[in-house]
């Protein structure tokens, strides 16, 4: 089983966590990364925002960001994938919008963000395709 360390740097709901390792975990395996790491930072706007503004030099918040420990096309994939941060307050504006509960959020951030620490991104609609499966994979782990 994959281990994931969760980070809350903000209150989160209880039940929140479970799931999200379960359910990320879950998925890693299915994806062929079931023996390596990650870390994912439950955080708020304002620390997100900071980290936004640090290194991509925006100055907003955003749901999630991604920290990869490797580049893509690296033959050695090592064992600590990378870093997810996740803003609850942006991830709860967006649940209300789609019209489903914080956890279904969260765990659709997160899957978006495991995409990317592997190496996707998603400059076409080809490779959004990727991240669309992912993310519904996941709600249904």
């Amino acid at each position: 089983m994959p281990q994931i360390d969760l980070i809350a740097q903000t209150k989160v709901p209880r039940g929140l966590r479970p799931r999200l390792r379960k359910a990320l975990g879950r998925l890693m395996q299915e994806l062929g990364y079931g023996e390596h790491a990650l870390t994912v930072v439950l955080t708020g706007d304002a620390e997100i925002r900071a980290l936004k503004k640090q290194h991509w030099g925006e100055d907003a918040p955003t749901d999630v960001l991604s920290f990869p420990t490797f580049e893509p096309g690296d033959p050695f994939v090592p064992p600590h994938l990378g870093d997810i941060i996740i803003s609850l307050d942006t991830a709860a504006r967006q649940a209300r919008e789609q019209g489903h509960g914080l956890e279904d959020e969260v765990l659709i951030l997160a899957a978006h963000s495991l995409w990317h620490l592997l190496g996707h991104d998603h400059t076409t609609e080809t490779e959004w395709a990727g991240f669309h499966r992912v993310q519904a994979q996941i709600l249904e782990l």
